[in-house]
């Protein structure tokens, strides 16, 4: 092997107790030119030496495995040599619990392995081979500390409502920021994270038994109301319109078009729809993510005169959709993770 083979290529370990997704693996890396796998392992014992062992770029780890578990494997290599990890989930209740826990730990993202069946896995190699080469680039970032709300602050009052785009990392990201708001915020909050179909509810779920605030997976015809975060559900772009029977009530809008989008829901349909709605009265914020979804939508939230917040370097597993926004010149401000709810309420 060369020497520029050896540098140039992603060098990975699977950890995964059966037999057949540890082929499976093996054929999607090895047809590649960019990934070679290092190891592999077939308990959470192994892996575990073995990653300390060989310190690969990436980790593909199955959740649940004999002698030791997904989670404990994680844990201790976070403790030890963090890594980015590529977690290899089912979607079943325990599992969306477990797979959400496994990214406040350190993991960086996931791929729900079940989606498509033991024989079709080879339907899920344009998926894994693009998550393992975006999280090879990143970093992992825990969350350390139950966050507790902010005091309510007496801002500009300038906010009905607060737009938020997330992608790789943005879990853990809104772990972080949603906690921070207090019950009596005066504005709702609209989400769009990129995940898989299916696990919208459980991160819900997740973020609503962290939060002061109510957050709940968004449904059509649900009210823009303050104190209320509303995550769009997978496979279906949110977007906003008025209540015929209101002059005042803002609804929920679940709908499939535009259908060619790269992204569903997409980011920038809901910032643009937020725009549109609300106006100069709208927060635009990008979090953590590959990619450039919510850059034109952060437009046009500024150019109506709107806010936009761009979650900083530091603090993003992955600096890819903040970057773009941040160099196309349409973000007013620059903040860490950890800063965010408050410059937010400044103007609420």
């Amino acid at each position: 092997m060369s020497k520029s083979d050896k540098i140039d290529k992603i060098r990975v370990l699977v950890i995964d107790d059966s037999p057949f997704v540890r082929k499976a693996l093996l054929r999607i890396f090895d047809a590649d030119p960019l990934i070679r796998v290092i190891g592999t392992a077939s308990n959470g014992r192994e892996g575990l030496e073995k990653a300390l062992l060989l310190k690969p770029d990436v980790i593909t780890l199955d959740v649940q495995m004999p002698e030791m578990d997904g989670l404990e494997v994680l844990k201790r290599i976070m403790d030890i040599q963090p890594t980015p990890v590529l977690m290899l989930s089912q979607f079943t209740k325990e599992g969306a619990d477990l797979t959400l826990k496994a990214l406040e730990l350190g993991a960086m993202d996931f791929v729900d392995k079940s989606s498509k069946g033991y024989m079709s896995f080879s339907e899920l190699a344009t998926e894994i081979l693009t998550k393992v080469k975006t999280i090879a680039i990143g970093k992992p970032i825990r969350v350390t500390d139950k966050k507790k709300p902010l005091y309510s602050t007496k801002g500009d009052r300038v906010v009905d409502v607060v737009a938020i785009g997330a992608s790789t990392g943005g879990p853990q990201a809104l772990q972080v920021l949603l906690p921070k708001f207090p019950k009596n915020i005066n504005f709702g909050i609209l989400i769009v994270q990129h995940i898989s179909k299916g696990f919208t509810k459980s991160l819900a779920k997740r973020l609503n038994s962290l939060s002061a605030i109510d957050v709940k997976e968004a449904t059509d015809g649900d009210r823009i109301v303050p104190g209320l975060a509303l995550i769009a559900p997978s496979g279906i772009h949110m977007k906003l319109k008025k209540d015929s029977s209101s002059d005042q009530d803002i609804l929920v809008r679940l709908d499939p078009e535009p259908k060619d989008s790269v992204h569903k829901p997409s980011v920038d349909v809901l910032f643009e729809s937020v725009a549109k709605t609300f106006g100069a009265r709208a927060i635009g914020v990008i979090l953590t993510g590959m990619g450039s979804d919510g850059v034109e939508g952060l437009k046009r939230i500024k150019e109506k005169g709107g806010i936009t917040i761009a979650q900083d370097e530091k603090t993003s597993v992955i600096f890819g959709m903040p970057k773009v926004a941040i160099e196309r010149g349409v973000v007013d401000k620059v903040v860490s993770i950890d800063e965010m709810a408050k410059e937010i309420l400044k103007r609420a």
